[in-house]
């Protein structure tokens, strides 16, 4: 499944050096604005250690993780929403992507440009927050009239509902707010919300980009932000993206975990952040694996087995027979199918089994 991530923020802040890093791509990095026009696409694949394990046991022919599309979306200024600074080129682009990256610059270097002048990232927030939730507004407003004409008629049955959608949307974007603060109950009411694309309803990670300092324990730009964000439901993460491109260069595996160790840090930002990314899209992970082919494959959380063999392949969700399910730790701990069905480990589901984060898994189907 395609699924794509917008790195925005304003110029200068470390979205292209952080997008180096995330892809084998190579965006442009300069100390101006507008160093990036046309949102340079990436394909990045979701760090795995489990897929990992899985092809240890099997070693198998080929080893396919999990990817994601990342584009990195040129900075947006104040005044976007009305096309300062090409804004609403930068605008569409936010509007093709499933979630926002957002970087915030949290860290002091008088030899980088702000092209405010100073470093603020609250008030950087607030600009691109406020440009979003204009755009967002100017979309709510020209869709208001129809569907009270609609809603009146009687003509349309979903019209109503959705009139009531648009009037609370439109009351917390006039509060200075941003469409995911507002929490819809029915899953009809979030199908009709989808359908508007609003760019502030996206799901959103902040990204406080820190010197290297600061890698570790953050500093007091990134509690602001905390702060700033905690009543948004939105997710907050600190990389140091100049470090980022250091460990991008290192040759090996080894090179890069000593380093790493040296900092203090566990994993590396761009590894946090492609899995924070993931979990923001409400994305998890199944396995296939053999002598031929260890696979890791995306699908949202709640998802049916048949709609989970689809992905494979449209036949598989079309003559879907059965699941026969592992789960990860078994596989890993017995380290084959036999092994882990001659143990009473292998379990037999049907059309309403819900796939779980980890499952290894054999599809039956008829065609």
């Amino acid at each position: 499944m395609s699924l794509k991530c917008g790195i925005v923020g304003l110029p200068n802040v470390g979205k292209s050096t952080l997008f180096n890093c995330l892809s084998s791509a190579k965006a442009q990095a300069a100390n101006f604005p507008f160093c990036t026009i046309e949102p340079n696409v990436g394909m990045i694949t979701v760090p795995d250690e489990r897929l990992q394990h899985l092809a240890e046991i099997d070693q198998p022919k080929r080893v396919i993780p999990a990817t994601m599309e990342i584009a990195d979306i040129a900075g947006l200024v104040k005044g976007a929403s009305k096309g300062e600074g090409l804004g609403n080129k930068f605008l569409s682009h936010i509007r093709e992507t499933d979630a926002i990256i957002h970087v915030l610059r949290c860290f002091d270097d008088g030899n980088i440009t702000h092209v405010d002048g100073s470093v603020d990232p609250i008030r950087d927030k607030e600009i691109i927050d406020t440009e979003l939730q204009l755009k967002d507004l100017e979309t709510i407003e020209s869709r208001l009239g129809k569907v009270e004409k609609q809603a009146q008629s009687g003509g349309d049955k979903n019209a109503k509902r959705l009139l009531e959608i648009l009037k609370r949307y439109q009351e917390v974007l006039l509060q200075g707010k941003s469409a995911r603060t507002v929490e819809l109950d029915s899953k009809d009411d979030r199908r009709l919300a989808r359908e508007l694309f609003l760019l502030t309803d996206k799901p959103v990670l902040y990204v406080c980009n820190v010197d290297e300092a600061s890698a570790v324990t953050g500093n007091h730009y990134v509690e602001a932000v905390k702060a700033a964000v905690a009543g948004e439901n939105a997710q907050c993460l600190v990389v140091a993206a100049k470090i980022e491109s250091e460990i991008a260069e290192l040759e090996t595996y080894e090179e890069k975990e000593m380093f790493l160790s040296e900092l203090g840090l566990k994993e590396s930002g761009v590894a946090r952040l492609i899995k924070a990314a993931y979990a923001l899209l409400d994305l998890q992970t199944y396995f296939t694996t053999g002598p031929d082919e260890s696979r890791a494959w995306t699908f949202v959380r709640g998802t049916k087995a048949p709609q989970a063999a689809g992905i494979i392949h449209s036949d598989f969700e079309k003559g879907f027979i059965r699941a026969e399910v592992i789960k990860y730790d078994d596989y890993v701990r017995l380290r084959s199918e036999a092994a882990c069905k001659e143990a009473g480990r292998l379990s037999v589901e049907g059309k309403d089994y819900v796939v779980q984060d980890g499952d290894i898994l054999h599809f039956r189907f008829n065609v």
